[in-house]
């Protein structure tokens, strides 16, 4: 039956005669019934067979119908991105105006997803089928997914315009209006942008956009002919304010336009009718005078203009006042502590900010502090407008602090305020950032679209690898047909045009490949893959170790064990770097146990080199089986492990590489001690392994000292005899050494290891979290959070560091070293003071427990170290700090243990 398939097709295809009345007896049925051939050759498992057989036939027949069909279909059934094959069936169909099959064609390839020659074919036979409305939803799919299209999108806007549907008619001249600014055609940018303006210019952030893109594609002066076309518009609206900023981006561009410093007084005129000073600040200001600079004449009228009776302004001195009056030079305001304080008009326009009235500077002086608490946590979007706005709409995460904290918020308070206030930030649509500035955020007039504010926070990132993360937070809640995005994709793209070869490329090269995988119809038609890539990386390892994100490693991988032959050696070469399951299986499935055992061993032994890869094989040899088919010893794993943990406590008090060591220590830790590794390992070794490993414990005073009992009890209940190492000394000798170790109870080590814990585990992860929020602000130089951030967390790594010291030192007092009748550690005494003639009782323990008015006082205290040794019945004379002492001792009692 698989050969009778075969050799049907080899006799269709040697039958196959091809001439131009063949081409017209053609009917859809014929490729239908190939279709049915297809479906059997994948039942039999001979699609790859039949595609060989195909393509050579297509090598001395180029033209065969069959053969370009079978070879296209079978191609694309294997999700190959190549179409050629069918492409050029469809254009002989085309040049033979055979429409119903073209159509058939066309739509056998969108089968498999979105294509957009098939498209644009398509549209085109179904125009010339006189499916006029058929061809308008083809042309609707097709500019999803071309968006170098342009025409074809203006022309759907007409179509919509003249059907009478506004909105949908705005909305895909908006989208041609990009792309023709893409492609740099002005004419058609400033024909669809007097389209856009006769609609309606309620929406002037759009046209704003469209400006400052055209003014840097361009050019300025083009930017200038689009303001003067909307200008108008917006003046017939009487929307001065609008008005008045076209006219100031007109002069910024142009600072000699007569007819925009024409305008803008006439607005003024308009804006201020009713402001008694109006005609005295245009005298003031020379804004008429063509001599005078628009841009200083422009700021000085609006210092001007803002003083009226009435206006709130600010004095760096006496703070927020109110103007009761203005009287010919003279201005009259009243402060909160100084009333009636007079000015010359021009000396207060120097000297005075004017506020608006919903400026926060006014709120905090008409308000109590409790009233306008109560809004600021109950409406914190409200909040976070006021402040920006008092601001020229431009704030950052600083600036709404200091404007809060302590004056209405106290620091506490903040904290949870501010965490509502950033997701604010980050997801209502009225608020956004600067462009190129992800730490400064303006309020919007409109609100602005997911779309539009993930591509501005894309073009803020500076980070590379921060921009990939974000174009996929992007197509997540987006569509990849978004003008938006086409502008994201591009940035990538560029990097695989650019001619030259970096981790970025590298990077841009899997990231488009992926994205081209979910949307074929993406794809920039690069004729080169990955081989061709990895043969331009001269040093391929240190490529790799560059690319700082997991999922694109991922791929690297991937593709390195497709498309490169000597996959093994590359996959041993990254072992070090890139530890995981998958790549180990590979390498053993494909028969490399030997070599993946040597660099596995070699990790192990030179575990100072290779941290990070002893600390996964140790964590792997506990879950897996393949460590013993390796031949791992897991002995000596665990060996290692705890001389890196000795490495890593050296490291971090040497400040070498604090963190990275940080990180490792506690991941060795809780692999060694709180997942119980070790005490199961000591639990069923020998006694001479479980004496090697101990002795390499007591010797790491880092280790908590509880830790320590509680291995050694292990052992000493194994094996009842052995004698083990340990730092026993008398209490006189640990006297004499206190500077490096004291005794302790196991309460006060408990409890100093709880508020150790809670620093590291509650505390600083809580530091970290603000201090990584604020770093997503931007500009560290001036961000407050940021640096309040790092100096809580210099304060809590001295606490912990402090107390990780002390934990080092402190040692539990031996209970077989307590003595019921001499005076040391844990004893209560009962003396004869006599020089004072008087009986006084103390409690002899460490320096954690001292407390002079509850009269415990510790050993190392000189006044407690006198006693030490000391029985009961013994006088005692000694000097402390010239003053000198006499007991005689009564009575010497343990303390409950």
């Amino acid at each position: 039956m698989p050969e009778n398939i075969i050799e049907d097709i080899n006799t269709m295809l040697n039958g196959e005669k091809w001439t131009r009345a063949a081409i017209n007896d053609y009917a859809i049925s014929n490729f239908q019934n190939l279709d049915k051939t297809i479906d059997l050759l994948r039942g039999e498992e001979l699609l790859d067979t039949a595609l060989e057989v195909c393509d050579k036939h297509l090598e001395t027949t180029k033209n065969s119908i069959t053969a370009l069909y079978l070879s296209g279909m079978i191609s694309l059934s294997k999700h190959q991105i190549d179409d050629t094959n069918l492409l050029n069936l469809i254009s002989i169909f085309t040049d033979n105006q055979r429409w119903n099959a073209v159509e058939y064609l066309c739509q056998r390839i969108l089968d498999f997803g979105e294509n957009k020659e098939a498209l644009r074919t398509l549209a085109d036979t179904l125009d010339h089928l006189k499916r006029q409305d058929d061809k308008y939803a083809i042309w609707d799919r097709l500019i999803k997914v071309d968006h170098d299209e342009t025409d074809i999108v203006k022309y759907l806007a007409e179509k919509k315009e003249t059907d009478g549907n506004k909105e949908e008619a705005v909305l895909y001249y908006r989208k041609a209006i990009h792309r023709y600014v893409n492609k740099n055609q002005f004419s058609q940018v400033r024909e669809i942008w007097k389209k856009l303006v006769e609609q309606g210019v309620d929406d002037y952030e759009f046209f704003f956009l469209i400006e400052k893109k055209v003014a840097k594609s361009i050019s300025s002066d083009k930017a200038v002919n689009l303001l003067e076309d909307l200008y108008p518009a917006v003046k017939n609206y009487e929307n001065w304010d609008t008005a008045i900023e076209i006219l100031k981006r007109i002069l910024n561009y142009d600072n000699k336009s007569h007819l925009a410093r024409h305008e803008i007084i006439e607005c003024y005129k308009e804006k201020y009718a009713d402001h008694s000073q109006l005609d005295e600040c245009i005298k003031l200001s020379n804004l008429t005078q063509h001599w005078r600079s628009i841009t200083e004449a422009i700021a000085d009228f609006e210092k001007h203009i803002s003083f009226d009776s009435g206006s709130f302004v600010y004095h760096k001195t006496w703070g927020v006042g109110i103007i009761k009056e203005i009287k010919d030079d003279e201005i009259t305001i009243d402060f909160t502590k100084k009333r009636a304080h007079t000015m010359q008009l021009k000396m207060a326009v120097g000297a005075l900010q004017s506020l608006s009235r919903e400026h926060i500077w006014v709120l905090k002086s008409v308000h109590s502090k409790e009233k306008l608490k109560a809004k600021i946590k109950k409406d914190i979007p409200w909040a976070l407008k006021t402040i920006i706005k008092s601001f020229d709409n431009v704030a950052d995460i600083k600036k709404i602090k200091s404007e809060l904290v302590p004056a209405i918020l106290s620091a506490g308070e903040w904290i949870s305020w501010s965490a509502e206030m950033r997701n604010i930030l980050k997801t209502d649509p009225f608020f956004g950032n600067v462009p190129d500035k992800i730490d400064q955020f303006v309020v919007r007039d409109r609100a602005i679209s997911f779309e539009e504010k993930t591509f501005n926070q894309f073009k803020a990132e500076k980070n590379f690898f921060s921009k990939i993360q974000t174009a996929r937070n992007f197509l997540e809640h987006c569509d990849p047909d978004s003008e938006f995005f086409a502008e994201i994709f591009n940035f990538f793209t560029a990097f695989l045009r650019a001619g030259t070869f970096s981790p970025q490329t590298a990077a841009s090269f899997l990231f488009v490949s992926k994205i081209t995988q979910d949307y074929p119809f993406l794809n920039p038609g690069l004729d080169w893959g990955f081989k061709e890539l990895w043969e331009q990386m001269e040093e391929p390892i240190q490529i790799f170790s560059q690319i700082e994100d997991s999922i694109l490693r991922k791929q690297f991988l991937s593709a390195v064990h497709k498309e490169i032959e000597d996959w093994p050696t590359v996959y041993l070469s990254l072992l070090p770097i890139q530890l995981s399951k998958t790549m180990l299986d590979d390498l053993l499935n494909a028969g490399y146990k030997k070599a993946v055992s040597e660099k596995l061993i070699e990790m192990i032994e030179h575990y100072r080199e290779y941290r990070e890869g002893l600390v996964w094989i140790a964590r792997h040899t506990a879950e897996s089986s393949w460590p013993e088919q390796l031949g791992l010893n897991g002995e000596k794993i665990l060996i290692n492990m705890i001389l890196l943990l000795n490495l890593t406590y050296s490291d971090i008090e040497s400040k070498r590489d604090v963190s990275n060591n940080r990180k490792l220590n506690r991941q060795i830790q809780s692999y060694l001690f709180k997942e119980q590794i070790l005490g199961n390992y000591l639990a069923g070794c020998d006694e001479k392994t479980a004496m090697k490993i101990y002795n390499l414990l007591e010797d790491i005073d880092a280790i908590d000292p509880v830790i320590k009992r509680d291995l050694k009890k292990i052992i000493q209940n194994r094996f009842p005899k052995i004698k083990l190492y340990s730092d026993k000394k008398n209490l006189e000798t640990s006297a004499a050494a206190a500077s490096r170790y004291f005794y302790t109870t196991e309460a006060s080590l408990q409890a100093k290891q709880r508020e150790l814990k809670n620093i590291i585990e509650v505390e600083i992860p809580k530091n970290s979290k603000e201090i990584g929020a604020a770093i997503e602000l931007g500009d560290l130089s001036e961000n407050a959070e940021y640096k309040a951030g790092k100096e809580r967390q210099e304060t809590l790594q001295i606490q912990a560091g402090k107390l990780k010291d002390e934990l080092e030192r402190a040692r539990l007092f031996p209970e077989d070293e307590r003595e019921a009748d001499k005076i040391g550690f844990g004893t209560i005494i009962t003396l004869n003071d006599l020089q004072e003639k008087k009986e006084e009782t103390y409690t002899i323990l460490g320096p954690w427990e001292s407390n002079p008015s509850e009269r415990i006082i510790s050993y190392l205290s000189p006044f407690g170290n006198a006693f030490l040794g000391n029985s009961k019945g013994d006088t005692l004379d000694f000097t402390i700090n010239d003053r000198n002492y006499k007991f005689k001792v009564k009575n010497v009692k343990l303390v409950a243990s």
